[in-house]
């Protein structure tokens, strides 16, 4: 018969054989209640700096998007209830478009369910990859779980940059310009309202019995595609038919 010693030692080592065998494949980890990102994003060749402001306990999430080599800024603040207000401060052609959908911001869990797809080497660093719904592909650090880089099927594709946990926008910063409330909310020719994927699933209704996390992460992607011209009704059509048959949508048309 072993020592006290040894037993001790077996009963550790089958102790920690049995966490790692139960451990089974890894999950995202949630996002942090608030937090602030800087992102480079790129659209075949189009480059965008992305300033992302997440403030789940207020309900609210900022985009601040500029294009490279371009004073335009454009403003993507978004609210829990729906309502989101995508403007430009620029004084001598400031524009505002209001959206109202029924989907609120992603939540912190919004990668619940994902499909692990193993690990990949990207930006230099190991990461573990997840895909939701055939529509984003999310890249996360192996040791610090922190996201590294994610990919919409269009090849949109941020990188992230900076990730700083606990970092808050000062309320004041949160408050869209007076323009942004009046009737002139209608859509014109601006490159930042031009019809889109984003635009187009915006104005989607969906029932409230029906939300899944598909919603949320479909209400991130949105205005993000929003910043391109052009759209692919193809891929329009073969992403509503996988959300069609999770959430039994109604058709588009």
């Amino acid at each position: 018969m072993g020592s006290a010693k040894e037993e001790r030692y077996l009963m550790a080592f089958l102790l920690l054989f049995s966490l790692s065998s139960s451990k089974g494949e890894p999950i995202p980890a949630e996002w942090p209640h608030q937090f602030h990102a800087l992102m480079f994003m790129n659209q075949s060749g189009t480059l965008q700096k992305l300033d992302l402001w997440y403030d789940w306990p207020n309900g609210r999430n900022f985009n601040i998007i500029q294009n490279q080599l371009d004073n335009l800024v454009t403003y993507d603040l978004e609210w829990t209830n729906g309502t989101s207000f995508i403007y430009t401060l620029d004084p001598t052609n400031p524009s505002c478009k209001v959206l109202h959908v029924e989907v609120g911001i992603l939540r912190p869990n919004w990668l619940l369910g994902a499909t692990y797809l193993g690990q990949h080497r990207v930006d230099n660093f190991l990461c573990n990859v997840w895909e939701k719904v055939d529509f984003i592909w999310y890249y996360e650090d192996v040791l610090t779980r922190t996201p590294v880089k994610w990919i919409f099927y269009s090849g949109y594709t941020a990188h992230v940059m900076s990730f700083e946990v606990g970092a808050v926008l000062e309320d004041p910063n949160w408050q869209a310009p007076v323009y942004c409330f009046s009737e002139n909310q209608k859509e014109n020719n601006s490159p930042i309202l031009r019809p889109s994927l984003g635009s187009f699933m915006r104005g989607m209704p969906v029932p409230q019995t029906m939300l899944t996390m598909s919603d949320y992460l479909l209400h991130a992607a949105l205005v993000l595609d929003a910043m391109w011209e052009s759209y692919d009704m193809k891929n329009l059509d073969r992403h509503y038919s996988v959300l069609k048959q999770e959430q039994n949508l109604q058709p588009l048309i």
